[in-house]
């Protein structure tokens, strides 16, 4: 069978176990995916867990590594994990044609040394197995369970398009102050939250570049009217700079560099760079933080017009209404997550009914959906004592 491009590739499936904040989760993902929650509710340990996935297969990643920066498996494992400590995940890959083509299994503990170990990795392929570890050689030499099969290959070579698309992911989560202030994420590439923005830029090629920022230009431009041209530039240390022409009295406007930017344009003007920068699923934190509502409503439709042309698949974490209020979400894009004593529990919006009726009867997703995943008791913070 021929293998399609990896860019028709999504994420169909997600199943969690003793992941963090949930001792079990299964969700069926659509090309768009909106998570909502109060905080410390998952949001963003739900999009690590593909984050995760990611950092065992790219480069100068591995399984030990993605553990590592996550400060080991204890800190992984969920707190509600008591029967079973191992942490599993698994996720099912496909298309609208082939749902699923791919499925990868990921199971894992620690030794007594406290260093992970693979307890099992399983892959099949249309639901023929490829791969179901530990195998004969692995329990002659356990140190092989160190490292799966999907990151080395030498061995991954029938299911290497796995690695190739979790290779792909994307995770945006842009911090003003790092891209006005780059010294502190100095060493970083690839740097989610930035630190080098402004060297990704400069590392693209000039044509590319100049398209991507004039179109960027046109659609900061309603979020920031006097904003005319973006260009990247050098300074006399070698050092590249964003800056923005504004409409001003002179009749050439006047120009301001990125440490005059306010933080809305900032995190826009990211979220615009990684909407064109890729072909694999991006993972958003909260994009609306910082924006002006009338801004934020507009995010859903513009990304999904990028998923028109790339066919990308978006997952985005979110607390705005606002951000919700465009009527062509669906019901099942959206997944409320709902804290309790025993872990976070995970619903799609589809499976309640009565939300279908607050949206017939006239209510935005937003409305519908926000008043449930309230914070309880929150009424008291206004009670806060002033001593």
């Amino acid at each position: 069978m021929a293998e399609r491009d990896d860019q028709t590739l999504r994420i169909t499936r997600i199943e969690l176990r003793n992941w963090r904040n949930f001792p079990r989760a299964e969700l069926s993902l659509e090309p768009r995916v909106f998570l909502v929650g109060p905080n410390a509710s998952g949001k963003s340990n739900l999009l690590d867990a593909v984050r995760f996935l990611h950092d065992i297969v790219a480069v100068g990643g591995g399984f030990e590594e993605a553990v590592s920066r996550r400060r080991g498996v204890s800190s992984i494992r969920s707190l509600a994990a008591r029967k079973n400590p191992a942490v599993e995940l698994t996720v099912n890959l496909g298309t609208e044609v082939e749902r699923p083509r791919w499925r990868y299994e990921l199971s894992f503990s620690q030794t007594p040394q406290r260093r992970p170990q693979i307890k099992r990795e399983r892959v099949l392929d249309q639901g023929t197995e490829l791969l179901d570890r530990p195998t004969n050689e692995d329990l002659a030499d356990p140190a092989r369970l160190s490292q799966t099969f999907l990151e080395q290959v030498n061995v991954n070579r029938a299911f290497r398009p796995i690695a190739d698309f979790l290779r792909s992911v994307r995770y945006r989560h842009i911090v003003p102050q790092l891209i006005r202030e780059p010294d502190r994420s100095v060493g970083k590439t690839d740097d989610p939250y930035g630190g080098d923005f402004l060297e990704q830029i400069a590392k693209t090629p000039e044509k590319t570049q100049r398209a991507r920022l004039r179109r960027i230009s046109e659609a900061l431009s309603v979020a920031v009217p006097q904003l005319e041209e973006l260009e990247l530039y050098q300074d006399t240390r070698g050092l590249h700079h964003l800056r923005g022409r504004y409409e001003h009295w002179r009749h050439r406007g006047a120009w301001q560099s990125e440490s005059d930017f306010s933080d809305g344009t900032l995190r826009l003007l990211g979220l615009l760079w990684a909407v064109f920068d890729g072909s694999g699923p991006l993972l958003l934190e909260e994009p609306e933080l910082s924006l002006h509502p009338e801004v934020v409503r507009y995010i859903p439709p513009m990304l999904a017009r990028m998923q028109t042309r790339t066919r990308r698949q978006v997952m985005a974490s979110t607390q705005s209404t606002d951000l919700l209020q465009d009527p062509g979400i669906g019901l099942d894009e959206v997944f409320m997550l709902l804290p309790g004593r025993e872990g976070t529990v995970i619903e799609p919006a589809a499976d309640f009914a009565e939300l279908q009726a607050l949206l017939g009867g006239g209510l935005s997703m937003g409305e519908a959906v926000m008043p449930r995943t309230r914070p309880a008791h929150a009424e008291q913070l206004s009670i806060f004592p002033d001593r």
